[in-house]
């Protein structure tokens, strides 16, 4: 039987649950109040690494790179973008919930490395659309890991994200020559085709959400 000691509860914005973290014996995870498993886990973050790697790889330039995340997590996306960038870069990240920030500041953050204490690192606490909205042709990469991917799982709001108005605002904040990139917890043809129909040109990976095992999840490259 697996031992953890509940370390704090946020409230979801809009939609009645919370999320919830856990200490367990090595590692952090968080789940959500009305049941399912864990979200997130310090144990298992291959794909979240992936999603902040992947898109930042592909830059011509990446020593001035603007680089948006929506969604900050347990910081392993963010920690992985920043490794991929230059000293001149910034990486703003937009998290929806005070309290995923506040966590990612205490004892959680040492499992990313304390990406929020690098100097190249902004902070929204807000709705990253909002961002999408007001920054027209500013990022070279906008990263989004929100929810559960195109199956939203904690608020139905976030499926605007994820329609064709969501992803043509997306690409309208984006450089001529930015990188979208989408975390989901599966495959996803309709989204997939969706991308294609704004006129994408689409690239999907399957990444394990551990090392070669567990879990595996798609990360679209969008461009």
């Amino acid at each position: 039987m697996r031992h953890w000691t509940l370390l704090g509860e946020a409230p979801i914005p809009g939609s009645g649950q919370s999320l919830r973290l856990h200490q367990g014996k090595d590692d952090f995870f968080i789940t959500i109040s009305s049941g399912g498993g864990e979200l997130m886990s310090t144990r298992k973050h291959g794909s979240e690494d992936a999603l902040g790697a992947l898109p930042c790889r592909k830059l011509r330039n990446r020593d001035t790179a603007r680089v948006l995340i929506g969604g900050l997590g347990m910081g392993f996306t963010l920690a992985a973008a920043l490794r991929e960038i230059g000293d001149g870069a910034e990486v703003t990240v937009a998290e929806l919930i005070p309290e995923v920030v506040e966590w990612n500041r205490g004892p959680l953050g040492e499992h990313s490395g304390f990406p929020l204490n690098d100097p190249r690192t902004k902070v929204y606490v807000g709705d990253v659309a909002r961002l999408l909205r007001d920054r027209q042709g500013y990022y070279d990469v906008i990263a989004l890991d929100v929810d559960n991917g195109p199956e939203g799982l904690t608020q139905s709001a976030n499926d605007w994200l994820y329609s064709t108005k969501g992803i043509i605002t997306a690409q309208q904040a984006l450089k001529s020559d930015g990188i979208l990139a989408y975390w989901s917890a599966g495959p996803d043809p309709a989204f997939q085709d969706r991308l294609r129909r704004c006129g994408l040109l689409v690239e999907a990976t399957t990444v394990f959400a551990h090392g070669k095992k567990g879990a595996r999840h798609t990360i679209w490259l969008a461009s």
